[in-house]
């Protein structure tokens, strides 16, 4: 394994160690296509000669429009393995965007899943006059399709060998263009050995005995593609869920061992849970309570007395096995990524034996900096987890996170101005990021360099943590603190309408519509409480002292969201300009 110098060399090192009847399956309405390790590098290959017949040449760039599938990394892997370069496209990037990708990067052939982004691909390259080639992976009317593809490749005689041979492992293996919040999308350059790097470092995650996984965080974000690299590294099945609409029941069905999840899924999951517990009675329902209680006070695994682990093994027999069960009853450990978890939720779930492991990193760091482990050391609450062993972490004198080492990207294509921008003349990559290194090597992340806002008073000002605390209240399904330059911070806030609407029920509050619902002088009072509440342990400067409530969630498609559902504050901050007006009329 330490000899993979290239991606590709992945799958040829699982093709000759692994080789199963059920390498990769993929939801397809109702049930589950399967796919062999012989039949998933047969087309890979085919793939691969099919592009070589098309002119598709080392250095060349293909993007790649899909969700969640096995094609997505048969596509991939029969890309990277003749030298070109695959640029993953979001579905849900405006046409303006794609465009700009499409043209920046030189994308010569692209893949779409469907019809749906056939169409609104097809739209942003003819408004654009763009010259591409579109193959789609589902079959579309009168379009090229993969099968097409891979039927010229296998009517090519060409010996894939030589094109091996010359991928080095500095070569470009992916451009992947940052969502951003503001300005132009940039292209960030990652090598086969920035990645590898990562996924070499990351090996000691996955415990000995682990066969099964689902993926279902985009492959178009770093995070879960290199997580896939890792888990084919392994010999591990994938299967793929189409999206997040269904993920309880696809984990039921697959019943994975592991998987990666962002902290807004575990947040709705526990959210459930609490809700199924309140609606119990009697005896049930304080057992439940007694366990979640005991659950929240769960420390690090060499920290409980006998008397709690005595008393947790009680819990996790009756009440933690169905937590277990819910998530389809072989669920080991959950790696969360892309926005600050909870301490309270890694906590709980802990207790409830599923480790659920913070990690660290951006799409520049290829992405994963640091995490969490499954060994009972390997594990600190609030932090996320030690430094990789490759990697060189140090903390500037504003607190900024730094890193240097191998999966460091050389920075942003065709874009050296910003490249100097987040490198110092030692070479390293600045982060963004404010954290510290706790005295027994674990990085705690206290904020977003750039989120981070000073009052009127001159008063420095870490939303996330604000963020973080008003979180922990089910009532509270969204929340983006400000206050830039304003006397105080006040918060925007989407309520979880699931419960607050079965909380308005019990107190007999009528109402027609969420607009309604949230204008209630009842529901305002609830909320002032339970940001009181939150706001305790603050700073008088930094206590959110006003706020608004939302009718509608924010999402990827409307904007606000990331796909890797980070907020994107300015455009939230536009949006809703009027209703932060109005919180800060009266005082200024």
């Amino acid at each position: 394994m330490s000899d993979f110098k290239r991606i590709f060399d992945i799958i040829h090192y699982y093709r000759d160690h692994y080789a199963k009847p059920i390498m990769v399956g993929g939801r397809k309405g109702d049930s589950w296509k399967t796919v062999s390790t012989a039949e998933f590098v047969e087309n890979m290959d085919y793939t691969s000669k099919g592009l070589l017949a098309k002119g598709i040449k080392k250095g060349d760039r293909v993007g790649l429009m899909s969700g969640n599938r096995p094609e997505w990394n048969m596509i991939d892997f029969a890309t990277n393995q003749i030298g070109a370069a695959i640029v993953p496209f979001y579905p849900t990037l405006s046409s303006k965007d794609l465009a700009y990708i499409i043209q920046d990067s030189e994308v010569k052939l692209l893949f779409v899943s469907n019809n749906e982004l056939f169409s609104k691909i097809n739209d942003a390259i003819s408004e654009n006059n763009l010259d591409v080639d579109i193959y789609t992976i589902d079959d579309v009317d009168g379009q090229n399709s993969l099968k097409d593809l891979i039927a010229i490749g296998k009517a090519q005689d060409i010996d894939l060998k030589p094109f091996n041979d010359a991928v080095d492992e500095e070569d470009l293996l992916t451009l992947i263009y940052t969502s951003g919040t503001t300005g132009t999308p940039k292209g960030v350059y990652l090598s086969h050995k920035n990645i590898l790097s990562n996924v070499h470092g990351c090996q000691h995650l996955v415990p000995d005995g682990c066969e099964k996984s689902i993926s279902f965080l985009p492959l178009s974000h770093i995070f879960e593609r290199m997580v896939v690299y890792l888990y084919f590294s392994r010999g591990i099945q994938i299967w793929y869920a189409e999206s997040l609409d269904n993920i309880v029941v696809d984990i039921n069905e697959v019943k994975p061992q592991f998987f990666t999840t962002v902290p807004r899924v575990l947040e709705k999951v526990y959210d459930k849970i609490v809700a199924k517990g309140k609606s119990l009675t009697g005896i049930k329902k304080a057992l439940f309570f007694w366990a979640l209680d005991l659950g929240h006070k769960y420390q690090e695994p060499t920290k409980n007395s006998a008397w709690y682990n005595f008393r947790l093994g009680i819990a996790r027999k009756l009440i933690f096995s169905k937590w277990r069960d819910a998530l389809g009853g072989e669920v080991r450990f959950i790696i969360s990524g892309g926005a600050a978890l909870q301490e309270r939720l890694a906590r709980v779930f802990w207790a409830a034996d599923i480790r659920v492991l913070e990690g660290y990193g951006l799409t520049e760091t290829s992405p994963v900096i640091s995490v969490n482990s499954t060994k009972d050391t390997g594990v600190k609450f609030g932090s996320v987890g030690k430094v990789l062993g490759n990697l060189d972490v140090k903390i500037a004198e504003d607190g900024e996170i730094l890193v240097k080492g191998p999966s460091i990207s050389k920075g942003y294509y065709k874009n050296d101005k910003a490249t100097a921008e987040v490198f110092d003349e030692h070479g390293y990559f600045h982060t963004g990021d404010i954290g510290e290194l706790t005295a027994d090597g674990f990085l705690r992340i206290t904020d977003r360099k750039k989120e981070m806002f000073k009052t009127a008073g001159g008063k420095y000002v870490a939303p996330q943590v604000l963020e973080n605390k008003l979180m922990e209240s089910p009532f509270i399904g969204q929340v983006m603190v400000i206050g830039e330059n304003r006397r105080f911070p006040s918060a925007l806030i989407v309520p979880n309408f699931e419960d607050l609407e079965k909380w308005a029920e019990r107190k007999n509050i009528s109402f027609s519509s969420r607009e309604e619902l949230i204008a209630q002088k009842e529901v305002l009072e609830k909320y002032d409480q339970i940001v009181d509440n939150a706001m305790t342990k603050f700073g008088k400067w930094e206590k959110v002292k006003k706020f608004v409530l939302l009718p509608e969630e924010w999402t990827i498609d409307n904007g606000e969201l990331t796909p890797k559902l980070s907020l994107r504050r300015k455009v939230i901050l536009e949006k809703f300009q009027k209703a932060v007006d109005e919180i800060y009329a009266e005082e200024e």
